[in-house]
């Protein structure tokens, strides 16, 4: 890791006991946010992934009925 990873893992653990009007805080997205995009990314990552199995074993399906 890197020293401003260190320190950007550092802040953003200390961030949520920072008063609300503090000007760091103009930096960040709100706290929702910590929610919604591991979640979008996730359901979005596992569709992706169910389709490209789902297609390669309509394909695997094909080449067993022709030989």
């Amino acid at each position: 890791m890197t020293w401003s990873n260190v320190s950007i893992a550092f802040l953003l653990r200390r961030l949520p006991f920072v008063d609300s009007d503090h000007f760091v805080h103009k930096y960040f997205l709100p706290q929702e946010y910590a929610i919604l995009i591991p979640v979008i990314a996730g359901v979005v990552l596992l569709s992706f992934l169910s389709i490209f199995v789902g297609l390669v074993m309509l394909k695997s399906k094909k080449k067993k009925k022709t030989t």
